[in-house]
């Protein structure tokens, strides 16, 4: 391994999971699976995301900020899935292609028995994991339990600092943000890990020459993108974010975590234009990225993205929306068993509304995942308990 090899070994990386002395990384099973958790934080609108068109009641209750119905020849329609539910169209070049090759799915009625509605609280309990009202144990993440009871699958976090749900995990999971700050440089935390793995190594200067080169590192993967997109122009933010963490999640990790905030809507809102939509098109080209810039291991990922809540089903007063209840998951994958809206649904009318305000939810985030869980890595009753406690897992045959 070179010199520009391993700085880039280590910016990408933070933290590598194993190293022979030869300076080769030790890869993930080829055919270990790839779980990717992306967290929308701030409780995105998921009925401006999958809109349920068929619903008098949806447009009775947004007169400014509904999406309308589908229609061939007006491309700001309603892209419609089936004959009750329908796709935003900023979404018509990332996520429908993917729906149309059946590799994602949707699961309305979707989240969490937490009805505080309260970002922290809420995005704290579902990174536990836990049943409600289990107790305060902030240092106990699920996907820091599912790490625990998986052998030689590496695990990284793309945030700043760890995130919850990588807490309490019987290994030491890494974490580094890339989201093409030039300015951005591993934590304490990081530059211990990292350097004392390479202590009393052949690499020990080169590793420590890395940490202190953070900045002409990034440049270089910036390079290296470029180069690999053959000239063709990358989706902004998420989108760039999103191929580095391909590159990661496609060599050396199997199971991620990403976050985006800005989905906290109070005012304007918008439909097919305006913050909301912005926010839509950059996250539906991120992922679509994501999903090319893996090529073939596309077959052998699940990315599931979810949010805390969804929001109310009446716009309010200043042509947004208030904090919800229920929300709208997604699944994707190359094998992910999509081209459908799964779960458990009722019709979308006022009477079925919780509290005459939101959604319901009728399929929990712990029982789902769990399901998914077991068929991705034929985990056994014991482990799943584990990893979601007093969780009843749901098999939607999703994979």
């Amino acid at each position: 391994m070179n010199r520009r090899e391993f700085l880039l070994a280590a910016a990408s990386a933070a933290a590598l999971p194993a190293l022979s002395f030869s300076g080769r990384l030790f890869a993930a099973p080829p055919q270990s699976p790839r779980f990717l958790f992306v967290f929308l934080r701030g409780g995105y609108d998921c009925n401006s995301f999958l809109v349920p068109y068929s619903s008098d009641f949806y447009y009775e209750s947004r007169p400014t900020i509904a999406i309308a119905k589908p229609n061939a020849n007006d491309p700001h329609t309603v892209i419609a899935l089936d004959s009750n539910w329908g796709l935003n169209p900023v979404l018509r070049d990332s996520i429908y292609p993917l729906w149309e090759r059946k590799q994602v799915a949707f699961i309305p009625f979707a989240g969490t028995d937490d009805l505080s509605r309260s970002h922290f609280e809420t995005q704290d309990n579902i990174e536990r994991g836990e049943p409600l009202g289990a107790g305060g144990n902030y240092r106990s993440g699920f996907l820091a339990r599912l790490s625990s009871q998986l052998a030689g699958v590496p695990a990284i976090a793309f945030t700043n600092s760890l995130p919850l749900s990588f807490q309490g995990a019987s290994r030491d999971i890494p974490n580094i943000s890339l989201k093409g700050d030039t300015k951005a440089h591993f934590d304490q935390r990081q530059s211990a890990i990292l350097a004392g793995m390479y202590q009393n190594t052949p690499l020990a200067s080169a590793a420590a020459d890395g940490l202190s080169l953070r900045t002409t590192v990034s440049k270089d993967l910036r390079d290296e993108m470029v180069a690999a997109s053959r000239g063709a122009p990358n989706a902004s933010g998420f989108a760039q974010e999103t191929q580095r963490i391909a590159t990661l999640m496609r060599d050396q990790y199997r199971l991620g975590f990403v976050d985006v905030g800005g989905w906290d809507t109070h005012v304007n809102q918008g439909n097919v234009t305006g913050g909301l939509a912005n926010n839509l098109r950059n996250l539906g080209a991120g992922l679509a990225a994501y999903a090319a810039a893996l090529g073939n291991e596309w077959n052998n990922t699940v990315v599931v993205v979810v949010s805390e809540f969804g929001r109310t089903f009446r716009e309010n007063g200043d042509r947004g929306t208030d904090h919800g209840h229920g929300t709208v998951h997604w699944i994707m994958g190359g094998k992910v068993s999509g081209g459908r809206i799964a779960g458990e649904q009722i019709a979308v009318t006022q009477q079925n509304l919780l509290q005459n305000r939101d959604y319901k939810v009728l399929n929990n985030y712990r029982d789902v995942y769990g399901g998914l869980l077991a068929r991705m890595w034929g985990l056994s009753g014991n482990q799943l308990q584990a990893v979601f406690p007093q969780a009843k897992p749901q098999d939607l045959q999703l994979v």
